[in-house]
């Protein structure tokens, strides 16, 4: 079997998510990894390949518990990846980029306890919710898998302390849209960081999050 057999449409559309998290600058040199569920097969890009440039030799065929069926060694995150469709199982695919303010936010003290990315714009509420600042785990230990399934928070995006930031979707799009959407709102959070910023009223954040069923367990303001 080969990646193109596994679902050539499915195959297309995991070299389209590459190209467009390069095109949006979350993809930095060969870094990152996508993965998406074709049927009884997941789709992953293989280790060591430059998301930008991807070809179907470039895409491991896996079954849902992540045993190699054909194609090259898949990236190291396979954990990560299992971790997210366990933690979020009615989505279908999973981004995972080193994307500089995505770092750069999850190298510092985060936000809160439920969310490093505090409610400065309503997109990230719509479209992500809240982004927990998860426990650092050397990249491509098994255990980064552990600290997704342990954390008791719902998400849908987390960052990965001093690492990046892993989000997944009910599709390619919907994944893509949401670590684009994390990206920026870290990038904001930065750009606002130490001055008198104004978060939106805790009412607000609750009725757009439930209004587009995102997930928020904590406060929308502190102290």
């Amino acid at each position: 079997m080969s990646a193109a057999g596994a679902g050539a449409a499915a195959v297309d559309r995991l070299i389209a998510a590459g190209r467009a998290l390069v095109a949006a600058g979350l993809s930095p040199g060969d870094s990152g990894n996508v993965s998406v569920r074709d049927g009884d097969r997941l789709l992953m890009t293989g280790t060591g390949t430059r998301l930008g440039a991807l070809t179907p030799a470039d895409i491991s065929v896996l079954t849902l518990d992540g045993t190699l069926v054909d194609g090259p060694r898949p990236s190291k995150e396979v954990a990560l990846h299992l971790a997210l469709y366990a933690k979020n199982p009615g989505h279908a695919a999973v981004v995972h980029v080193h994307s500089p303010s995505a770092v750069a936010l999850a190298c510092l003290e985060p936000w809160s306890e439920h969310s490093a990315v505090p409610p400065l714009t309503p997109y990230v509420l719509m479209r992500v919710g809240q982004v927990p600042l998860l426990p650092f785990v050397a990249p491509g230990s098994s255990a980064l898998g552990s600290v997704v399934i342990d954390s008791s928070l719902p998400f849908t995006a987390a960052l990965l302390a001093n690492h990046g930031s892993v989000a997944s979707g009910v599709d390619l799009d919907g994944a893509v849209i949401a670590a684009v959407e994390v990206e920026e709102s870290c990038r904001i959070a930065l750009l606002t960081r130490g001055a008198d910023r104004r978060l939106i009223p805790a009412d607000q954040v609750m009725a757009i999050t439930t209004a587009w069923g995102t997930p928020w367990t904590g406060p929308a303001t502190l102290g």
